[in-house]
């Protein structure tokens, strides 16, 4: 769901280009490593590890990438989240392909905040995109070295010797790794130019990549033994709940009444934070020795506070500014920006203007944040789940007052993150807890209490418009959004900036620069300021194009019926591939041309066009997924029946075509690409809330209703072969079902939804418009 800045080069994966290369034999096993160019990242753990040659600067950092153990397990370390996607598997897989190792001896490691990893976050779609290349050539790397010292083990010339899983072959002879790790002299080194020398295996040479393997993490999943961040334990720890203020900014606590809590045995106190970050105003903990008595003191202590300035603020309030907003052509910034737009709608035969609106939506992972704080001699350690571990360092250490280099953040797996993690906020208040009682603290949120301090997806209010000439071609298109904007409120320096300078944030607009040739075209974002000081928004699970591809799909399919044309025939009549469109290598290799590949597929494999029973219809709609510069071309029809007495929608089948280049984890990539279209379903017709007096009006699952198990569609999902370079999967099938859903019930009942959620009411009001009912 989320991707950073392309122009931001730390945020790209670990440059090969950066580093020299070393394999060494070192303490147990066998490391590969790169060498950094910054000496000082890895000197204390150097000296106690012999240097491979006399050359090689004794700088090497022993647990980048992978190891080797005597006993041939190689543990490959994993730098990002796992939270059900199953990265580790995809990247184990990548490293262990160009190793030819025996992946019945592959294992993960989850790695710490050790700064040797350099920008730790997990979102975007982005894991196996920005690691292929450089796990691919670190595994390429350790097989050369293990070939050569096993055909000098094996004392045969090394042009005679090959590896394959694990044991290097020569001449009817072998040696497994483990016994080259065992008995050999591992000692090589490569120059950033000789990584890059290195031939990669074709895609038909790979043997793992694309095949069905056994997924690492499942077994531990299934077995009760993964440890999630709500598992983590420490000696001596106390418990902590929150009780969290009215307004999520401002708010500041009047008094702490706990005479009632007393009276629960284990309660031990209760305090307001001081938080010098800002983070938590206005919180108060509840303490206790265990969590069941932190629970119920907690309902016990009153807290009066002042609220701050969004108390009065509502959800209608929010769209109503961004309406204002957009009327206004001077806010925001363009982000695609041609000559000739306002010339092309003075010009027009036939201009057609819609306005579409999203609400609220809450994360709901399973997991509700916790995080468990502990300092020991010094140093911050925080015990959590977390996506963007380099994004609350910085705020954990503000608000602990210590250097960054005093908190180290230990990763666990996720009970689902889907962004919310992006933001560690959660981290802070039991830090500070820890800070102020002395002793380690745990505090989990229920799941009231994550659903008030959750950073949702913004409200959105978006403004498209389209001209058309004297000869029925689409002349120029202009598409205008407002929301809230997550990367202003969290990480202001990774706002991009228009060509006139005005900062913007990329994922609250990305899918409104989409694929399709229009003529002139105008893309502007405007920053909701009313949603950014009334809440945190966040990223959550594909974010900007949650709502501008229910704009610009659900548009399509009006400007299709403005022009008298199949909505499938229209888009495709768009997707030419030339200019700006056509494409460009490595990741986008033929531009919109496999759009509309996706497109016809999908079109073929659920019958459009043939006839349906009534209220029936399809609707389709098309995506690439999270950015430009790495789409994942998505295209989906979804049969819905529309029952006209009560409006209710029922999505009967999906039908999804993906391309996403080279499939690493196929079965990893179907879960991924079925998670993410039943969300779709589930933010299309049942999720969503509403801000009311500055809070979530939903604040649990009897209210807040994402997909249940009945209403769950059939799936019928297909990826594309192809050798292309592997894009993101966990938010690109997310992004096309709901203007599919919505363009369906167009097509089964005649009435045109343009807010999501898409609840009966709307679809009644359509209807009563077009005298269907």
């Amino acid at each position: 769901m989320f991707k950073l800045p392309k122009e931001n080069s730390v945020a790209r994966p670990s440059a090969l280009g950066r580093r020299g290369f070393l394999i060494a034999a070192a303490g147990t096993g066998f490391t590969l490593a790169f060498l950094r160019a910054d000496s000082s990242l890895a000197a204390a753990k150097a000296a106690s590890v012999p240097p491979a040659k006399p050359a090689a600067p004794a700088v090497f950092d022993p647990s980048i990438w992978f190891q080797i153990g005597r006993d041939g397990i190689v543990t490959v370390n994993i730098a990002k989240a796992e939270m059900g996607q199953h990265i580790g598997t995809a990247l184990a897989r990548i490293v262990a392909e160009e190793l030819e190792a025996d992946w019945s001896k592959v294992r993960l490691h989850y790695v710490d905040t050790d700064p040797k990893w350099g920008l730790m976050v997990t979102g975007g779609s982005w894991s196996v995109w920005q690691n292929f290349d450089p796990l691919s050539r670190a595994g390429a790397a350790g097989r050369l070295a293990l070939v050569e010292e096993g055909a000098r083990l094996l004392r045969l010339p090394v042009s005679a010797c090959h590896a394959r899983l694990g044991v290097v072959h020569g001449r009817g002879r072998s040696i497994s790794y483990g016994d080259i790790v065992r008995r050999g002299k591992l000692a090589r080194q490569y120059t950033p130019g000789q990584l890059q020398a290195i031939v990669l295996k074709t895609p038909r040479q790979r043997s793992l990549i694309g095949q069905q393997v056994q997924a690492l993490d499942i077994p531990a999943k299934i077995n009760g033994t993964a440890v999630y961040g709500i598992d983590a334990e420490v000696e001596g720890m106390l418990f902590a709940r929150p009780k969290i203020p009215p307004t999520r900014y401002g708010a500041k606590v009047v008094s702490i009444d706990d005479s009632a809590a007393k009276k629960v045995q284990g309660y031990l106190r209760s305090f307001a934070l001081q938080d010098p970050s800002g983070t938590v105003p206005g919180w108060v903990m509840v303490v206790a020795d265990t969590y069941a008595a932190a629970m119920r003191a907690a309902d016990l202590v009153q807290v009066k506070w002042r609220a701050g300035a969004a108390a009065h603020v509502a959800e209608q309030d929010i769209l109503n500014y961004a309406g204002k907003q957009l009327a206004d052509a001077s806010l925001g910034a363009r982000v695609v920006d041609d000559d000739g737009v306002e010339q092309a709608f003075n010009d027009a035969s036939l201009q057609l203007e819609r306005h579409y609106t999203t609400s609220t939506v809450l994360h709901f992972q399973l997991e509700p944040v916790n995080a468990l704080a502990q300092e020991i001699d010094g140093v911050w350690h925080i015990h959590a789940g977390n996506q963007w571990q380099s994004l609350i360092l910085p705020v954990l250490a503000q608000a602990l007052n210590v250097p960054e280099n005093k908190v180290m953040l230990h990763t666990y797996l996720l009970g689902g993150g889907f962004g919310r993690r992006l933001n560690g906020d959660y981290c802070v208040p039991a830090a500070l807890a820890a800070q102020a009682v002395g002793r380690p603290v745990k505090m989990i949120c229920t799941r009231a209490d994550d659903a008030r301090f959750d950073s949702p997806r913004s409200p959105s209010v978006q403004h498209v418009r389209m001209a058309f000439d004297d000869a029925g071609k689409v002349s120029a298109m202009v598409h205008e959004a407002s929301a809230g904007w997550p990367t202003q409120v969290m990480i202001p320096a990774f706002l991009a900036k228009d060509k006139q300078g005005h900062p913007y944030d990329p994922f609250a607009i990305a899918g409104a620069d989409h694929w399709y040739t229009v003529g002139a075209q105008r893309v502007r974002a405007v920053s909701n300021d009313l949603a950014n000081s009334s809440f945190r928004p966040g990223w959550l699970r594909s974010v900007g194009p949650g709502w501008t591809n229910w704009a610009v799909e659900s548009f399509m399919d009006e400007a299709a019926q403005a022009a008298k044309v199949d909505p499938l025939a229209f888009r495709l009549s768009l997707l030419q591939a030339t200019g700006r469109n056509a494409g460009s290598a490595p990741n986008a290799v033929g531009g919109a041309a496999r759009l509309a590949h996706v497109l016809q597929r999908v079109a073929e494999k659920a019958g459009w066009g043939t006839a349906m029973p009534p209220d029936t219809g399809l609707g389709i709609a098309a995506t690439f997924g999270q950015e430009r510069d790495m789409p994942t071309w998505t295209a989906c029809v979804a049969r819905v029946k529309v029952d006209r007495s009560t409006c209710m929608v029922k999505v009967e089948k999906l039908f999804m075509v993906i391309d996403a280049g080279s499939i690493v984890d196929p079965d990893g990539a179907l879960a991924q690409a079925e998670g993410g279209a039943l969300w779709g379903v589930s933010m299309a017709l049942h999720e969503g809330t509403a801000f009311l007096n500055g809070e979530v009006k939903d604040t649990n699952l009897n209210t807040y209703t994402p997909l249940r198990m009945a209403d769950v569609p059939e799936l019928d999902i297909e990826f594309v072969a192809s050798t292309q370079t592997s894009t993101g999967m966990g938010e690109p099938p997310t992004t096309a079902v709901a203007p599919a859903i919505g363009n369906a019930i167009f097509a089964a009942v005649a009435s045109r939804v343009r807010h999501l959620p898409i609840r009966p009411e709307a679809v009644l009001k359509g209807l009563d418009r077009h005298g269907a009912v």
